[in-house]
């Protein structure tokens, strides 16, 4: 939404109503938290960001969740999103994203340094700013660096993450599992089926969509999958470039999971052939990639659809349809 890393972009090319969840977490350790003080950003900046003055302070672009700050000090700039109304679980689970992928040493992100609570009610969360360039930067640097952080970034504990987050403002559970098509099942497609049937009471796209959950098994034929680190909400509005050109991602929905369900949102995402060329270089292309495309947008549309309403309906129940004719289901 904006041209500067951390403000919140929800999953979509549009401007979204957010509905604020509660998050709720899975046994993690938690990121590193602040003692409550009158202003504990600044506190934090003057004494463990190794600042002695703060010089100024910028908002930064009209962020639709959380309001963003650039502080500039002697000692750097950081950049602090703000929450008047969530407390720091949210923020947390971005800070353990950004954490995990920035450990693995491929593809640039914000380094995370705080979150807390603040006094007044709500939290914040303190990471480095990074000053972006003209552009997205280049397409084959990008494909071949993100593919460079799936290969890095393994988990021994299977699918899901250390802690339940959101995609956009949906919440997204991320229960740890050893099968990867129970777990897109059943915490992907599952639960945002049964959001649709709650919110809409759209018993078809329900009835249907369970078809294709329990029908979907032959289309990992022959694929061997392992859970790596995914960004998991990948679209424009989440993609830059430093000033030396260098790709840069941020606003996460991190979890471990299948490779190519990090391609879900490539329809508001602009990859290109040198991407996919460059990605596929690293990691290759297992059998069925293109029978297997739409089922990871599925989860991107089902949630455009709980999140901003029933234009998105028909693109998922398309892609419903066309699978349960494959499928014979």
């Amino acid at each position: 939404m904006v041209a500067h890393v951390g403000l919140i972009s929800l999953t979509s090319c549009f401007s979204p109503l957010p509905r604020l969840p509660r998050l709720r977490s899975t046994k993690h350790k938690p990121f590193a938290m602040a003692a409550m003080s009158e202003d504990p950003v600044r506190e934090w900046i003057l004494s463990e960001g190794k600042a002695t003055q703060i010089t100024k302070i910028s908002p930064v672009g009209g962020g639709c969740i959380n309001l963003a700050n650039r502080y500039d000090t002697d000692a750097g700039s950081f950049f602090v999103k703000t929450n008047r109304s969530i407390g720091p679980s949210m923020f947390e689970a971005e800070a353990l994203g950004l954490g995990a992928m920035y450990e693995t040493g491929s593809i640039r992100v914000p380094k995370p340094f705080k979150v807390g609570p603040l006094r007044t009610g709500g939290s914040y969360i303190i990471m480095e700013f990074i000053e972006f360039g003209s552009s997205r930067g280049n397409q084959s640097v990008l494909g071949r660096k993100l593919a460079e952080m799936h290969k890095a970034g393994q988990s021994k504990k299977g699918f899901g993450f250390e802690v339940n987050n959101t995609i956009g403002s949906t919440p997204q559970m991320n229960t740890w599992s050893s099968d990867w098509i129970q777990f897109y099942g059943e915490h992907r497609l599952g639960y945002q089926l049964k959001l649709a049937l709650d919110q809409y009471g759209d018993g078809t796209i329900y009835e249907k969509g369970q078809r294709l959950v329990k029908s979907m098994g032959p289309l990992f034929d022959n694929v061997v999958i392992e859970p790596c680190l995914l960004h998991g909400d990948l679209w424009s509005g989440n993609i830059s470039s430093d000033k030396n050109g260098e790709p840069v991602i941020l606003d996460p929905a991190c979890y471990y999971g299948h490779n190519e369900a990090e391609f879900g949102m490539s329809w508001c995402a602009g990859f290109g052939g040198s991407f996919y060329n460059a990605y596929f270089e690293v990691i290759p292309k297992q059998p069925g990639f293109e029978k297997r495309r739409d089922l990871y947008m599925l989860y991107h549309y089902l949630n455009h659809y709980n999140l901003f309403g029933s234009g998105y309906r028909s693109s998922a129940m398309s892609i419903i349809d066309d699978y349960l004719r494959i499928l014979n289901a």
